[in-house]
């Protein structure tokens, strides 16, 4: 029984881009990370490593910070991590970004989402079940750069994915890493 479950499991990682910079003269989507969100990065990627969150799939929004961030979050992950670069999650609405989602074969049991806010913060709290008790509070309350959202749904498929499906499994920010 149990066993089912996890082969069901499906585990989906929203990540928001690191610090950037707001250089003058440089459009939105070119805006490259600022010394601070340059370590930021690899420090939520060793994270990941650490806690065996390391995805089987990466959608990563084609904006320059989100490339950058995914650049440096992987080399600290120690793993060859495929990655789908698409421009339809850069200044997404949760919906949008929900299909590119579902759009993931049934293969894939955890996907991480490198993208922007308001969309991956307005996303993850459309998708949690539940308030997410304290974990869920510090995420309503600021979703910052650089943050991940753990959610878990217990679906075979990512077309199965829903409003008030998932389970807020943890939030952290690379200040609550110290």
């Amino acid at each position: 029984m149990i066993a089912d479950r996890l082969k069901r499991r499906k585990r989906l990682i929203l990540f928001r881009h690191a610090k950037s910079e707001w250089p003058d003269g440089v459009a939105d989507h070119e805006r490259p990370l600022s010394d601070r969100g340059k370590k930021a990065a690899p420090v939520m990627g060793v994270y990941l490593q650490k806690q065996k969150l390391v995805p089987d799939l990466a959608l990563v929004s084609t904006a320059r910070r989100a490339q950058e961030t995914w650049t440096r979050t992987s080399k600290a992950l120690q793993a060859t991590v495929p990655v789908v670069n698409t421009r339809n999650i850069y200044e997404a609405e949760p919906d949008k970004i929900l299909d590119v989602i579902k759009s993931t074969g049934p293969e894939v049991r955890t996907l991480i989402v490198v993208g922007h806010n308001p969309g991956l913060e307005e996303l993850a709290k459309k998708l949690m079940k539940d308030p997410g008790g304290e974990t869920g509070m510090r995420m309503r309350e600021k979703f910052p750069t650089a943050a991940i959202a753990v959610l878990s749904f217990e679906v075979d498929s990512w077309q199965d994915v829903a409003p008030q499906t998932g389970s807020l499994d943890r939030f952290v920010t690379p200040k609550s890493l110290g």
